[in-house]
C-alpha cells in the first residue's frame, strides 16, 4: 500500500510499504476513506519529538471502513464506517475506566522510553507518533491496523460527510476538551486562545458552545485571525500590539478569565525571551519554545485557569512560576481523552451547532503531502488544515 513515512528530519515522503495484518484477536483493519496533517505531525516533521526512526508511517487523524476484525471484536464487523481516536486506549486499565484513555496503562509497549524521560510514568499509544509512544503505524496510508478495536473506533451511521467527522479523531474533541477544562461560566467568563491553527480555531468555538461571554484570539498569520473573527471572536495580531496590554485593556485591566494555549512546543514569538528559547532548542538543550505559555500565564486572571492542549514535549525553564503563584492559578493540560467526547461532539454535529468542515483549506493526494507539510509549516498558501485522499 502507499503511506507517507518520516524520511529524517524536514523530511517525509510517499513509499510503497506491506499492507497492515491482524496481530491480536481485538486488532481491527480500516481501509482509510479520510485522513489528515496536524499541527503535532509538524513536530515530527521539524525533529523535535524523540525517537522516531526512518520508515515510519505518519498520521493520526483518519477515519474510513472497517475490512476485518479479530476474533475477539465483538462491535465492529467489515463495512462499518468508523472514525478512530488518535490515542489508544485498552478500556480496561485503572486509568480508562476513569474515562482517562490517553493515560492508559497498556497501550503503550515502549513505556520504559517514556518513563525514562518523564520521571517514570508513560502515556499511553499514539497512532504514527514516535517510538516513545508505541511505534504504532499511523494513518496517511491506505490501510492502518488499529489495536483494541472495540475501545477505539466509534461507528457514523449518519450520512455526514468524511470532512464533517474526520475530526472528531483529534483536533475538535481537543479542542474542546481544553475549553472544557477551564470550567467556563455561562454568561460572564472571558477566555483568550493563543494560537488559531486548527485546535485554536475548535477551542475558541467550543468556549463558545460552552457558555463563554467574549473569545479573545492570539496569532500572527492573518487567514487564521480571519477564520477566529467570522466566528465572532475578538482577534489580536501580537506582531502589531503589545499582547498583554490588548488583553488588559480588553477586559477592563484583569485579564481573561480563562486562557488556553493551543500552540505548544514550537511557539513564535519576539524579545530575549523568544530567541533564547529557539537557540536552546536548536542546540538540544530544551525541547520547547515557551514563549506562548509565558504569555499565559502572565496574562490570566487571578484565579484563573490555564488550559494547555498544545503539546509539550519535556523539561522547560523561564517559566513565570512567581505569577502563577500570586494569582492563583490552576493549570490543565494533557493529551486529550477522544473516546470520551466523540458522541457528545458527534451529537453536537448531527444536531447543525457546528460543522468542523470549516476549518479545511487543503485537499490532496497522498502523493502531494509531503509538499504540503511544508506548506501547513510554514503558514503560507493560507494553509490552516489539510485532509488528504488515500486513493486519488
Amino acid at each position: 500500500m502507499k503511506a507517507i513515512v518520516w524520511q529524517g528530519t524536514n523530511k517525509v515522503g510517499v513509499e510503497t510499504v506491506p499492507d497492515p495484518t491482524l496481530l491480536l484477536p481485538t486488532d481491527a483493519i480500516i481501509k482509510i476513506t479520510s485522513t489528515a496533517i496536524c499541527g503535532s505531525d509538524l513536530h515530527l516533521l521539524d525533529g523535535v519529538i524523540p525517537s522516531m526512526e526512518k520508515g515510519d508511517i505518519l498520521g493520526h487523524e483518519f477515519m474510513g471502513e472497517v475490512v476485518e476484525v479479530g476474533r475477539d471484536v465483538k462491535k465492529l464487523k467489515p463495512g462499518d464506517r468508523v472514525v478512530v481516536p488518535f490515542n489508544i486506549a485498552c478500556g480496561v486499565c485503572d486509568p480508562c475506566r476513569r474515562g482517562l484513555f490517553s493515560a492508559c496503562d497498556n497501550s503503550n509497549p515502549n513505556h520504559r522510553m517514556a518513563e525514562a524521560l518523564y520521571g517514570g510514568v508513560s502515556g499511553g499509544g499514539l497512532f504514527g507518533y514516535s517510538h516513545m509512544y508505541g511505534g504504532y503505524a499511523g494513518g496517511q496510508a491506505q490501510y492502518v491496523r488499529v489495536p483494541f478495536a472495540d475501545i477505539g473506533p466509534h461507528k457514523i451511521e449518519s450520512d455526514l460527510r468524511d470532512e464533517q467527522v474526520l475530526f472528531l479523531t483529534d483536533i475538535f474533541p481537543t479542542g474542546y476538551q481544553a475549553a472544557e477544562n477551564c470550567g467556563i461560566v455561562p454568561g460572564r467568563d472571558v477566555v483568550a486562545v493563543f494560537g488559531a491553527g486548527p485546535v485554536g480555531q475548535f477551542a475558541a468555538r467550543s468556549a463558545q458552545m460552552l457558555g463563554a461571554a467574549h473569545v479573545i484570539v492570539v496569532d500572527r498569520v492573518p487567514e487564521r485571525l480571519a477564520m477566529a473573527e467570522a466566528a465572532g471572536c475578538q482577534v489580536i495580531n501580537y506582531e502589531q500590539d503589545d499582547v498583554l496590554v490588548a488583553l488588559r485593556e480588553a477586559t477592563g485591566g484583569r485579564g481573561p478569565d480563562h486562557v488556553i494555549d493551543a500552540v505548544g512546543m514550537e511557539a513564535h514569538g519576539h524579545g530575549p525571551g523568544a530567541l533564547v528559547d529557539t537557540a536552546k532548542q536548536r542546540l538540544k538543550l530544551s525541547f520547547d519554545r515557551i514563549t506562548a505559555l509565558r504569555w499565559a500565564l502572565l496574562s490570566c486572571a487571578k484565579g484563573g485557569t490555564v488550559s494547555l492542549p498544545g503539546v509539550y514535549g519535556g523539561l522547560i525553564d523561564k517559566v513565570p512560576m512567581g505569577a502563577a503563584f500570586a494569582k492563583g492559578l490552576t493549570f490543565k493540560m494533557g493529551q486529550t481523552h477522544t473516546q470520551r467526547h466523540i458522541a457528545p461532539l458527534l451529537s453536537r454535529i448531527e444536531a447543525g451547532e457546528i460543522d468542523p468542515s470549516f476549518v479545511v483549506t487543503h485537499r490532496a493526494s497522498l502523493d502531494e503531502a509531503p509538499a504540503l507539510y511544508k506548506t501547513f509549516r510554514d503558514k503560507h498558501d493560507g494553509c490552516i488544515k489539510v485532509v488528504l485522499n488515500p486513493w486519488a
